[in-house]
């Protein structure tokens, strides 16, 4: 069984106490849904993003982020593993769409000790840098605005699956680069992610902006 499924509770043997329910989600999202992307998106993509596009599949997992100020933050997990989307809303949880990514997973390493979260993801680290250098290209930082190194974002995800719901705790930044695309950019997101029973890891994920043309669920 592969990390992402464990990371999201598949394999968990300690369901969390929170059940409530999570709120209605956008686009029609949600655990259960069928969700395409328009395969036509391979060829504009071709040479700008390394960015892969999955089949059309189930949604294994969702999870939300309450950002607080009416803003939410939507997680779509697909059965392949290595692909989950993001929708950003306003209002409400299936309110307006403000920025909807596919990303891939690219990267995951578990963390056994303090030194070594921080020569990762810490001070030790370049993660929080007003740019980061990754595969040959300059990623811009998005959050933060110091001319130094900036705190990751606390973020806590409510994450619902077929067999329990539970809480990840994340530590995260975020950083783009154009890639001569009409609005859209290649995203580059580094998370660290504590589970309620304390494993701790670091992944990235490479994104790139959708439009909610190129995506349907039913």
């Amino acid at each position: 069984m592969s990390f992402f499924k464990r990371l999201l509770g598949l394999e968990s043997p300690t369901p969390s106490t929170n059940t409530a329910p999570l709120p209605k989600g956008p686009l029609g999202l949600g655990q259960g849904a069928m969700v395409s992307i328009d395969p036509g998106l391979s060829l504009l993509f071709e040479g700008a993003t390394k960015v892969m596009l999955p089949t059309a599949q189930n949604a294994f997992a969702e999870g939300v982020v309450d950002l607080g100020q009416s803003s939410w933050l939507t997680r779509i997990y697909l059965d392949d593993e290595d692909f989950w989307i993001q929708v950003l809303t306003s209002g409400k949880r299936d309110g307006q769409v403000d920025a909807l990514v596919l990303f891939n997973y690219i990267d995951c390493k578990f963390i056994h000790s303090q030194g070594e979260l921080a020569a990762i993801a810490g001070p030790a680290s370049k993660i929080g840098m007003p740019v980061y250098m990754h595969d040959g290209h300059a990623y811009y930082r998005e959050w933060g605005s110091s001319e130094g190194q900036t705190e990751l974002v606390d973020l806590v995800e409510r994450v619902a699956n077929p067999n329990e719901s539970y809480e990840v705790q994340h530590r995260s930044m975020l950083y783009s680069r154009d890639i001569g695309l009409t609005d859209r950019k290649e995203l580059l997101l580094f998370s660290v992610e504590e589970s309620e029973q304390g494993a701790v890891c670091v992944t990235t994920s490479l994104g790139v902006n959708l439009f909610s043309s190129d995506l349907q669920s039913t």
